[in-house]
């Protein structure tokens, strides 16, 4: 059941990514594309959310099945780590050294640190 459950959020959240991905599509700081950063700056933060607020529920060898469907599942088909490394290829295709540095150090660095502030946020409500 875990199988099926996890195949069908991840349908849903490359859905979602899809879905906001091309409403997104016309935001750019100078060459750079932000749809998928936001995505993946956003998924980040509810991954390390979920798995704050995991902690501490009984856990299996892969964690609690909730977690895996929607952290594997929908928080899987969500980000794209792919379409980040294309967009960073087609900045460095363009010659756009910089803005291709920026993209992809500037993507890791807040998703980090969203990663991070989901955790703190699933540790305070979970009161931890």
């Amino acid at each position: 059941m875990t199988i099926l459950l996890l195949t069908a959020a991840a349908g849903l959240g490359g859905t979602v990514r899809y879905v906001l991905d091309v409403r997104l599509s016309h935001l750019r700081w100078g060459a750079i594309p932000l749809a998928t950063p936001l995505i993946n700056i956003t998924g980040s933060f509810a991954l390390g959310l979920l798995t704050a607020l995991a902690a501490g529920t009984a856990a299996t060898a892969s964690g609690p099945a909730w977690l895996t469907v929607l952290g594997v599942g929908f928080l899987g088909g969500y980000t794209t780590l792919s379409t980040a490394s294309v967009d960073t290829a087609r900045l460095l295709a363009a010659r756009r050294i910089r803005a291709a540095l920026g993209y992809s150090l500037g993507t890791l660095a807040a998703a980090l640190a969203a990663a991070g502030l989901g955790m703190l946020a699933g540790w305070a409500l979970a009161g931890l």
